[in-house]
């Protein structure tokens, strides 16, 4: 039996892949400690991305990463299992796995052992007890969730197309933060790309995009320039937007606002907030905030066990008391990464812990194919061609980060020559 100390990290987002590769290259590799991923999903893919995928105007295919194949290569290893609870006396967690067959479904439950536990499990959409969400609306948590959207999208394309009728099509995207904004774009840029691919019984004029938010702006939780520019373009490219409009309820045909209103939306995106995985919630003997995410130190150590992890969105970390909690933001979860592979370093060797420290380097928000708006550090403000080239490059950082400069360069010179002979909209 191994009496390497043994890090396990549950959840292979962007912030859980960033972590477990550079600690495996360093720790795994040289034998100094056992890392260990642990997710339900037997690929990553960067969630930032779900929107295109969402839409059509990104093959998921060509960006997801085997975490089998790359535990291989950076000295780690994977275990294909969702996360159902810990043992913090016994310092293990609780795993499920169902295998699906021709013979039946098959459901094994099982238990991995940690001495150090580090908790990345991500956030998913909050409806806020919202009557006929679950039922009516679509959700952007993963990536089966962008398939499905992207599959019942196309097919009311085809139904047309078949059926040989003219038709109108009326999507509504509950909630006006970043993910609302860019698959507002993004779905601008398909139905253009639906017509020429010949599609053409919904002509883009007749496809209806409706934002809508609570608040009394676009992206509440960015700075007003950044929500003014957006919302500009926006409206430019037809995108009607609602501003201080509540959902009341939603059915099968409309959305209804808590004034009496109510818009048509066949297709409806509830987009509107986030909250901690149910099984985060379920911890018991953790504080939580009213997120239902963990409170954490400076270090990131949970304040209920010093054992346990946690970072990304299922954290609640303030480290000026001052301040507000940090925000559910990728490069909040990618600066921890790189903070906590340092630091398991010093955990090792029964070192004192380091502190966290944020540098925040601004915002972006993609708006189509070619365009963004961002803020730099503050105060410089990027739009057009080059936000968009800077919006994109946080993607190839990701890429370098989990596979190496050499390969993130030969990944994107694939990409510009693959989205230069393919289809610009993923017809099947």
């Amino acid at each position: 039996m191994s009496n390497l100390h043994h890090i396990v990290v549950v959840g292979g987002g962007a912030g859980g892949l960033e972590l477990v590769t550079q600690l495996g290259d360093n720790l795994g590799k040289s034998k100094k400690a056992k890392i260990t991923l642990v997710d339900q999903n037997l690929t990553h893919i960067w969630k930032p991305l779900l929107h295109e995928i969402a839409a059509g105007t990104m093959n998921p295919n060509d960006e997801e990463t085997n975490y089998y194949a790359h535990a291989a290569k950076h000295h780690y290893e994977f275990v294909l299992g969702r996360f159902e609870g810990l043992n913090r006396e016994a310092k293990t967690i609780q795993l499920s796995k169902t295998q699906h067959s021709k013979y039946g479904n098959q459901s094994d439950e099982f238990e991995l052992s940690y001495d150090t536990l580090i908790l990345a499990v991500g956030s998913v959409s909050n409806d806020f007890g919202t009557p006929g969400v679950k039922e009516y609306c679509h959700l952007l948590d993963s990536r089966e969730q962008a398939d499905i959207f992207q599959q019942d999208l196309l097919h009311l394309y085809l139904d047309a197309q078949n059926n040989n009728t003219d038709r109108e099509l009326h999507i509504g995207i509950i909630g006006a933060g970043a993910t609302g904004v860019e698959l507002s774009a993004e779905l601008v840029q398909a139905k253009q790309n639906f017509y020429k691919y010949g599609l053409n019984k919904i002509q883009p004029q007749n496809v209806k995009i409706t934002l809508i938010e609570g608040a009394d702006r676009i992206l509440p939780a960015l700075s007003e320039s950044m929500a003014e520019h957006s919302e500009k373009q926006l409206k430019k490219m037809d995108v009607d937007v609602l501003t201080s409009k509540r959902v009341e309820k939603v059915d099968a045909d409309f959305i209804y606002f808590n004034d009496g209103t109510r818009i048509q939306a066949e297709l409806k995106v509830w987009a509107a907030g986030i909250k901690t995985p149910k099984v985060i919630q379920n911890l018991e003997g953790f504080a939580k905030d009213r997120m239902g995410r963990l409170e954490v130190y400076a270090t990131l150590q949970t304040k209920s066990d010093p054992n346990v992890f946690a970072f990304g969105d299922c954290a609640h970390c303030i480290l000026d008391a001052r301040e507000a909690a940090l925000g559910p933001r990728a490069q909040v979860a990618s600066q921890e990464a790189a903070f906590l592979a340092e630091a398991m370093k010093y955990r090792i060797q029964g070192k004192q812990q380091p502190m966290f420290v944020f540098s925040d380097k601004g915002s972006l928000v993609s708006l189509s194919e070619n365009k963004a708006v961002g803020e730099l550090l503050g105060s410089v403000n990027v739009q057009g061609f080059v936000a968009k080239s800077m919006y994109v490059s946080l993607y190839r950082l990701h890429q370098a980060t989990i596979y190496g400069y050499t390969h993130a360069g030969l990944l994107t010179a694939k990409d510009f020559v693959t989205r230069k002979l393919m289809p610009k909209i993923k017809l099947h």
